[in-house]
C-alpha cells in the first residue's frame, strides 16, 4: 500500500511537472513581478545551466529566492528580501528564479534545497553550495514583510561573512 501511494505521488508530481513545462505563465503577466528583486539588485536565472553556474561559482553564501505569481510572494517576500538587504551582513551573491515561468531554472534550485519539499515563494541560503536555511511558504504565508526581513537578517547574522574592507 505504501508503495502504491508512493508511486501515486510521483505520478501526481511527475503529471504536473510536465504540465507545468507546457503551460508556463506569460511573461507579460510575469515580467512586472521579476523585475520587483531585479530593480533592488537581484540578479535573475532564468535556466538550469545559469543555477548550477551560479552555486559553483559562488564561493561564500548565495541566496536563492523561488519568486511566485502569489499574493504572498507579492506582498510578504518580495518586500522582506529587498528590506533584508539593507542589512550590513548580507550574502556574497543573491539570485532568483521564477516559479511557474522558468520552470528548468525553478526545478534545478529547488534540487538543491535538499530535504524541503518543492514551495513557492521559498528562499534557501547556501555556503559553499550547502543549503544551511530554509525558509518555506508555510513559514511565510502568515508573515508580513518586515518579519520575514527580520527571520533572513538573522540567517545571514548566522552564515554570512561580512565584506572585506579594503585598504
Amino acid at each position: 500500500m505504501a508503495r502504491a501511494c508512493l508511486t501515486s505521488t510521483n505520478t501526481v508530481q511527475g503529471t504536473l511537472r510536465a504540465y507545468n513545462a507546457l503551460m508556463p505563465y506569460p511573461e507579460m503577466l510575469v515580467a512586472p513581478m521579476r523585475q520587483d528583486l531585479v530593480r533592488g539588485g537581484v540578479e535573475e536565472l532564468r535556466t538550469a545551466a545559469d543555477v548550477d553556474a551560479a552555486v559553483s561559482h559562488t564561493s561564500g553564501t548565495l541566496m536563492i529566492v523561488v519568486n511566485s505569481v502569489c499574493g504572498c510572494a507579492a506582498g510578504k517576500a518580495r518586500p522582506g528580501v529587498l528590506h533584508s538587504l539593507e542589512h550590513p551582513l548580507r550574502p556574497d551573491r543573491v539570485v532568483t528564479v521564477f516559479a511557474g515561468a522558468d520552470i528548468e531554472a525553478t526545478d534545478r534550485a529547488r534540487g538543491y534545497f535538499t530535504g524541503y519539499p518543492p514551495s513557492s515563494p521559498s528562499i534557501g541560503l547556501l555556503k559553499d553550495g550547502k543549503l544551511v536555511f530554509m525558509l518555506e511558504r508555510r513559514q511565510i504565508e502568515n508573515r508580513d514583510a518586515d518579519q520575514i526581513a527580520a527571520i533572513l537578517t538573522s540567517a545571514y547574522d548566522e552564515f554570512c561573512q561580512p565584506a572585506p574592507t579594503s585598504v
